[in-house]
């Protein structure tokens, strides 16, 4: 699991991420909000651990961003201790949980534990669906009308992420950061493969989705009847 940590105390942030990947989380670290939304705009993370107070745009700001940017990736806000108002406006602001601080790192762990398994709930229970195409990142199962055809893991997951992202162009340092993460080997390649492979069983189906190709910029779905 990938998590981003948006946290100005240095110190704190750097000594919770160690914590964090002793426990096999990856943890990225942004140390302003500007920062914050930027990675956290890109898709990859699935959990932000957000501070409220923090330079050049504060935690709330850079919440209310992500949610307009239709970005739903978990987030828990950090509050200081006791301020319900925080508390209040950040819930209200689309925030998943808070944890006030200091805290302990067992409940931040616990936390972290109790939204995995909300998230893993919802993908069990959920179809996500594009124009007449539906996609069970579960099972792997991709259909349309009557047809199914079954799916490879990374195929799942980059489909799953054009389908999130429908309205977005996606680069290829995104895909290859969510499917292969920061430190793997995997290249430009890798990514035009998965993509020709997923376009000919989209083509299969006889659906009219296709992976449109914008020169220079990434990918993004593309209704072949719409005249796009």
């Amino acid at each position: 699991m990938r998590i981003l940590m948006v946290e100005d105390e240095k110190y704190m942030a750097e000594a919770v991420a160690q914590v964090l990947k002793k426990h096999h989380y990856s943890v990225d670290l942004a140390f302003n909000g500007e920062t914050g939304l930027d990675c956290g705009l890109t898709g990859i993370y699935d959990i932000i651990i957000l501070d409220i107070m923090l330079p050049r745009m504060d935690g709330i700001r850079v919440l209310q961003q992500l949610r307009q940017n239709g970005m739903d990736t978990p987030v828990i806000l950090l509050t200081a201790r006791g301020d319900t108002e925080d508390k209040v406006r950040g819930l209200d602001s689309g925030a998943d949980d808070y944890l006030a601080k200091p805290f302990h790192t067992d409940e931040l762990l616990a936390r972290l534990r109790a939204l995995s398994r909300r998230q893993s709930e919802l993908i069990a229970d959920g179809i996500l669906q594009y124009s007449n195409i539906r996609l069970n990142p579960l099972t792997l199962q991709l259909a349309c009308g009557g047809s199914e055809i079954k799916l490879t893991k990374k195929e799942s997951q980059l489909l799953e992420l054009l389908i999130k992202r429908s309205s977005m162009i996606i680069s290829k340092e995104t895909i290859i950061e969510k499917l292969w993460g920061f430190d793997a080997d995997a290249e430009d390649n890798h990514v035009e493969t998965h993509v020709s492979l997923l376009r000919k069983k989209l083509g299969q189906l006889e659906s009219g989705v296709s992976i449109r190709a914008v020169r220079g910029a990434g990918y993004m779905l593309h209704l072949e009847n719409n005249g796009v």
